[in-house]
């Protein structure tokens, strides 16, 4: 184990680029979960309630269907046309896809809105592609975490905000999503400046580049990718279970009501920013990300079989503790895995393995609600348990092939 270096302070970190982009996650997150309170409230508009959870969990996996195809596609784009058109792109296609939602009118629109953002969904992976851009191996781990934290915080308040907007009006926190992703493009055009240099750009795109299964098939020819992507995919599956579930849960067996289920949304929101704000940077130059990522798996698959148990003990403690066991398990395994991923991706490719691995993650978006919708219908537990055999099916696999192979040179030098 190599002797730890200082952790840069928060003041630091938030001064410089990665600050900027931080506060583009904030407001991505923000205007991402101001919807959630109501998503199951806007469905129930239309349809019965014992239809409900069926189609939220539908709608949520129409996006990650679109989200699949486009993700690779516009991570190719972004190495070659550079990061900042690919941002501009991916949050007007939200501003307009959040102002779709929110006027409605029928079930179809709801779907509507939600395969522009699909379409569209390239904000991340791109963000993900300026940090490593911006950032030398050792450094992205922490830069990770600190975008963890900006998203937790955003994940704090867009609920909160979205429940409140929700007593208002079912619609108006569409419209503050749309005007928070207009706010975030203004931001990314007027101070962040493009991060990927025309001499390092690829030189052209070619057909195979729009081919979403053939990037995928590309990215996992590669070992250490391929065990990466495997473990982001199984912890994908259990996370998407919860995004899609919890709501419906929560309105079902404690008789929350939006602006209950936002407070629940904020306090994953301050668990994220402990974790990937202050504690992961903290663990990370000290034991690895290897180390950090197997050991948020565990907590976040015991915080999963804890949820579980809500369907036969329905109590706001073993809510309070599940979810702080499942956001903090999250908050250490996100900014970990991220940075073995960038550190793994070949040079000059960051882009196109970003957008492959948020596709190959909305595989598992796309499978996981319907999953999730069935086995709740069979016993309300069982998507929680589900969801913890595979996070902690990702953990075993990290252990055990990570011991025989290092994944990168970080694993080595943490070793």
């Amino acid at each position: 184990m190599h002797d730890p270096q200082p952790t840069p302070s928060l003041f630091t970190r938030l001064t410089g680029r990665t600050g900027v982009i931080a506060i583009s996650v904030f407001l991505n997150f923000a205007g991402f979960t101001l919807i959630i309170p109501v998503l199951p409230f806007s469905v129930a508009r239309y349809v019965s309630a014992a239809e409900v959870a069926f189609w939220v969990s539908l709608i949520i996996a129409v996006y990650a269907l679109c989200s699949f195809v486009a993700a690779p596609v516009l991570g190719a784009m972004s190495d070659r046309f550079g990061r900042r058109p690919i941002l501009l792109l991916s949050l007007c296609g939200s501003a307009l896809s959040f102002a779709v939602f929110g006027i409605g009118g029928a079930l179809w629109v709801l779907v509507l809105g939600r395969i522009i953002e699909g379409l569209t969904a390239g904000s991340i992976s791109a963000m993900y592609a300026y940090v490593a851009d911006t950032h030398a191996p050792e450094e992205r781990g922490p830069a990770f975490g600190l975008l963890g934290a900006a998203g937790g915080l955003g994940f704090m308040l867009g609920p909160v905000l979205g429940g409140l907007l929700g007593q208002i009006s079912l619609s108006a926190p569409l419209y503050g999503a749309a005007g928070l992703a207009v706010l975030n493009a203004v931001l990314v055009q007027l101070y962040m400046p493009e991060s990927h240099p025309s001499e390092s750009r690829s030189a052209g795109l070619h057909w195979g580049q729009f081919n979403v299964f053939g990037q995928l098939a590309g990215a996992l020819r590669n070992r250490r990718l391929r065990l990466l992507f495997g473990v982001v995919f199984c912890f994908a599956f259990g996370s998407t279970v919860l995004q899609s579930n919890l709501a419906v849960l929560l309105k079902e067996l404690l008789a929350f009501g939006p602006a209950t289920v936002g407070l629940v949304l904020a306090g994953i929101g301050v668990m994220d920013i402990v974790s990937q704000g202050l504690v992961a940077p903290r663990l990370l130059p000290r034991f690895g990300e290897r180390r950090v990522a197997i050991a948020g798996l565990i907590i976040n698959g015991a915080g999963l079989v804890m949820l579980s148990l809500l369907a036969i003990f329905p109590t706001l403690l073993l809510l309070i503790c599940g979810m702080a066991m499942f956001t903090f398990g999250d908050g250490l395994f996100q900014p970990s895995v991220s940075a073995l991923i960038s550190d793994a991706a070949p040079a000059g490719r960051q882009g196109e393995v970003q957008g492959a691995n948020q596709s190959q993650q909305s595989i598992a978006r796309m499978f996981g609600p319907l999953a999730s919708a069935w086995l709740y219908g069979l016993f309300a537990g069982a998507p929680y348990a589900a969801a913890a055999a595979f996070v902690l099916l990702a953990a075993s696999t990290l252990y055990a092939r990570s011991t025989s192979t290092p994944l990168n040179s970080a694993s080595v030098r943490n070793a």
